[in-house]
């Protein structure tokens, strides 16, 4: 009697084991859900936002095709081979944009970005840190969508030698969610591609892109001070022999590029750098 008074007990303490098991997954699987959920109604929140910040900007800036004038500089170094394709580009038209509207938006916008065969085509702002407008948009408002920005130790009027602007890999292809397109094979066999347009209120340039590759999250490529020639040298030999594509650009210390950063992966990076060709003055 007293054996199957114990079996009992046993199998009543295992069934509330197991109820308490049964629950406790459940209320995980729930809370996860539930979790789940609300990050998605949050993800299409911000690309409402950010939709409705591009349709205003669209309804009132636009940017133009601007032909060079006496104030336009070619930039040309001494060892560009015959077969760069820079030749090509030096010809194409600049882009002009009027800051006005924009900045009655925001006035830390600094300029505005164009990379051809993507969707990249919006105003960068700059503030005094890399870590703002991770999470606020053009208007200052809070959201994950964040917006575009160049690094705030750089010189937005008259560059550096690494000019640095970063912005998230939105899955609606906004901010730099089109920059993916960089990586595969159908980007980067299309030479037409291979230039970035910025406007600032100070000068409209065009840069060459000479590199593009996805790498592990690292620092190392976002360096914006070099303490002599050979360091500079060293960093674009760095950043070209990553490449995942041949550009037949030459680059060297008297270069000034434009590099363009965002996420592939939680642990990766996109990043595409490209020199300076073509300048003028506003």
């Amino acid at each position: 009697m007293k054996k199957e008074t114990e079996k009992k007990i046993i199998k009543i303490k295992v069934f509330k084991i197991k109820n308490i098991f049964i629950i406790s997954l459940i209320l995980i699987l729930f809370s996860s859900l539930l979790i789940s959920s609300m990050n998605i109604i949050k993800w299409f929140k911000d690309n409402k936002k950010t939709s409705v910040i591009i349709n205003k900007i669209e309804n009132s800036t636009a940017p133009i095709n601007k032909i060079d004038s006496e104030n336009t500089e070619i930039i040309q170094n001494e060892d560009i081979k015959e077969t760069d394709p820079y030749w090509d580009y030096i010809k194409m038209n600049l882009m002009e944009v009027n800051f006005d509207e924009l900045y009655k938006l925001n006035h830390e916008v600094k300029g505005w970005i164009q990379v051809n065969g993507t969707n990249v085509n919006y105003p960068f702002v700059q503030t005094n840190n890399n870590d703002f407008y991770l999470t606020h948009d053009l208007e200052k408002k809070w959201t994950d969508a964040g917006w575009i920005f160049m690094d705030y130790r750089n010189d937005s009027v008259e560059f550096d030698k690494n000019t640095i602007i970063y912005g998230h890999a939105r899955l609606d292809t906004t901010m730099f969610g089109s920059l993916k397109n960089i990586i595969k094979s159908k980007w980067y066999n299309n030479k037409d591609n291979y230039i970035v347009k910025l406007s600032t209120p100070t000068h409209n340039t065009m840069w060459q892109v000479f590199s593009v590759y996805h790498i592990p999250t690292t620092n190392d490529y976002i360096q914006t001070t070099f303490y002599s020639d050979e360091d500079y040298e060293n960093f674009l030999n760095l950043i070209k022999n990553r490449s995942i594509a041949n550009f037949k650009t030459t680059v060297n210390i008297n270069d000034k590029i434009l590099t363009l950063s965002t996420c592939y992966r939680n642990d990766e990076k996109i990043v595409l750098h490209a020199k300076l060709i073509k300048k003028e003055t506003r």
